[in-house]
């Protein structure tokens, strides 16, 4: 038996990158998928159409803003109408704006934690409800070392990714009691399309402080999630996970 066989699951940022990943990685353990991204529709219907041959054939995909509370409301409403409720919930939407701190525009520190924190406050709410009538679920949120750690020029991604830590941890408390676990996974250097975007000099002073010296694949992340999305991993909440190759230990 697959390792998610009979769940649903639902992925913010799902178009690409880790979410992406993530996506496929749940659909070829069995689970059905939908995914939540401002992306193309173009981008959310090839998206979709690599669910449906990773063996989600129910995929769908949701076209909003997870910083507006409304799109939440409606992701909530259609896993409740396609799939009668939401197994599994990953917040993995997010984006970057950096800059010094003294520099930074205050649009652009709020704009990355309207996404990054807001959004997965928004979600967590709405998702979170169906998993407490159920009695059971899981929720994993993408967090990052730089939440961890801090990250000089990233003052607004830093805290968005921080606070979705302390999100984890209460909603853990908060929920532990109806069935559900709320875990975090922390990334280090991985190989997405916002990484890809780095010069040759900021990737090599990257890799410098990783002990495995390499970038991560998205795939490990996804792997991971799907252990902590499993029934295998029904007793570990309010946890984050790093997969960062030693860079933070």
């Amino acid at each position: 038996m697959k390792l998610l066989e009979g769940k649903s699951a639902l992925v913010t940022g799902g178009s690409r990158g880790i979410g992406l990943a993530i996506a496929l990685e749940f659909a070829r353990e069995g689970a059905q998928v939908a995914i939540a991204d401002y992306a193309s529709d173009e981008a959310n219907a090839e998206a979709v159409s690599l669910l449906a041959a990773a063996g989600s054939d129910r995929a769908f995909a949701l076209r909003g803003d997870v910083s507006d509370p409304e799109f939440a409301k409606d992701a909530a409403a259609a896993m409740k109408e396609t799939f009668g409720g939401c197994d599994i919930l990953v917040n993995n939407a997010g984006i970057t704006a950096d800059g010094l701190m003294l520099r930074m525009k205050p649009e652009d520190f709020d704009r990355v934690l309207r996404i990054n924190l807001n959004g997965a406050f928004y979600m967590l709410k709405e998702l979170g409800a169906l998993m407490l009538k159920q009695r059971s679920g899981r929720v994993i949120n993408m967090s990052s070392v730089s939440g961890v750690n801090g990250n000089p020029g990233q003052a607004n991604y830093s805290s968005s990714k921080a606070g979705l830590i302390g999100l984890t941890k209460s909603a853990a408390k908060e929920f532990g009691s109806r069935g559900v676990t709320v875990n975090a996974i922390a990334p280090g250097f991985i190989n997405t399309p916002m990484t890809r975007k780095l010069s040759e000099k900021q990737i090599e002073n990257s890799l410098a402080q990783v002990p495995l010296g390499r970038m991560g694949e998205p795939e490990d992340i996804a792997q991971l999630a799907a252990f902590l999305a499993s029934d295998k991993a029904s007793y570990i909440t309010g946890q984050v996970i790093q997969v960062d190759g030693g860079i933070i230990m």
